[in-house]
């Protein structure tokens, strides 16, 4: 059946499903309710054109500029740095920030070819500029690529009149110490706070 075939290839692509994964969703896709699937199919058709990167953060968002960017509720004097469009979406579930964001649109990876100028850069550089900043929390993923872009935006912002912070890793709440690798062990010690208050 190459028509079931080739909408498992193209499931496949999609991150974080193998070919199991997608087999099991293009059999369900062919249960379904057609409406459903012609709902899903011009949905999938129209997304680019609905959704699109915010002229400011480079966030995903409906309008431009998006609704954390032109919030008035919102603290203007931190932003938090991250890799990802969805990182906004899951620091701002988190209800603990509510300061402005900006999406680099990816990590550095020298491996990979991605260098800084493949990032976005200079557009963080000119918010902070023209910008009333006090603090930047750096939020990139605790990866060797999310380490090593943390250290070049140290570098960039070590001559602004900044606190630069960067977000904690180690030990998900109810972890256990027997069940944790050595690198969040690792990470977790080096990120210790005092709890003498």
């Amino acid at each position: 059946m190459q028509t079931l075939e080739q909408l498992i290839r193209h499931l496949s692509k999609l991150p974080g499903i193998g070919v199991k994964s997608a087999s099991r969703l293009a059999y369900h896709l062919i249960q379904t309710d057609k409406e459903y699937n012609r709902q899903l199919a011009h949905t999938i058709e129209t997304i680019q054109d609905v959704i699109f990167p915010c002229s400011i953060c480079n966030s995903f968002s409906e309008s431009d500029p998006c609704e954390v960017c032109s919030s008035a509720s919102r603290d203007r004097s931190i932003m938090c740095v991250v890799e990802q469009p969805q990182d906004v979406l899951t620091i701002s579930n988190s209800g603990a920030y509510n300061g402005l964001f900006h999406v680099l649109g990816g990590a550095l990876s020298p491996l990979d070819g991605i260098g800084p100028n493949d990032l976005d850069f200079r557009k963080l550089l000119k918010r902070i500029d023209e910008g009333d900043f006090k603090e930047v929390i750096i939020a990139t993923n605790p990866t060797e690529e999310g380490d090593t872009t943390a250290m070049y935006l140290r570098h960039l912002l070590k001559d602004y009149p900044l606190s630069i912070t960067r977000i904690a890793s180690g030990l998900p709440i109810g972890g256990d110490l027997e069940y944790a690798d050595k690198i969040t062990l690792s990470r977790a010690l080096r990120s210790r706070v005092s709890y003498n208050e």
